[in-house]
């Protein structure tokens, strides 16, 4: 089944496709931090466990935690977490290559110009 994300006027809504074309609100909660936008999250590829994925946690379900990468989707299944990350808020995941569990840390501040005035 596909599922979208959409967030708009302070609100995060999560669809799903029931016919293609046809979206059913599956619920609706506080968008939080998120901008606003159409997040088609099943469009997510299957994380990589051996680079580091850093990025805004989009969505958490029964199943996966999606995160976007750029202008991409990554698909991470929650069983690796310990504790799912809030969502809205930019994290690095990176994966112990012992175990497997997913290590969650801030995203680190990317340097660039900045205004000033």
């Amino acid at each position: 089944m596909r599922h979208r994300v959409l967030v708009m006027n302070g609100q995060r809504i999560v669809q799903n496709e029931q016919t293609p074309g046809t979206w059913q609100t599956e619920h609706v909660d506080k968008a939080g931090q998120l901008k606003p936008g159409i997040y088609n999250i099943y469009a997510a590829s299957a994380a990589d466990k051996g680079k580091a994925h850093e990025g805004v946690i989009i969505h958490a379900d029964k199943q996966a935690i999606y995160q976007q990468i750029g202008r991409q989707f990554v698909q991470h299944e929650r069983a690796n977490f310990d504790k799912v990350p809030d969502i809205g808020s930019a994290k690095s995941i990176t994966y112990d290559s012992s175990t497997g569990r997913a290590q969650v840390a801030a995203a680190s501040e990317k340097l660039g110009k900045k205004l000033s005035r």
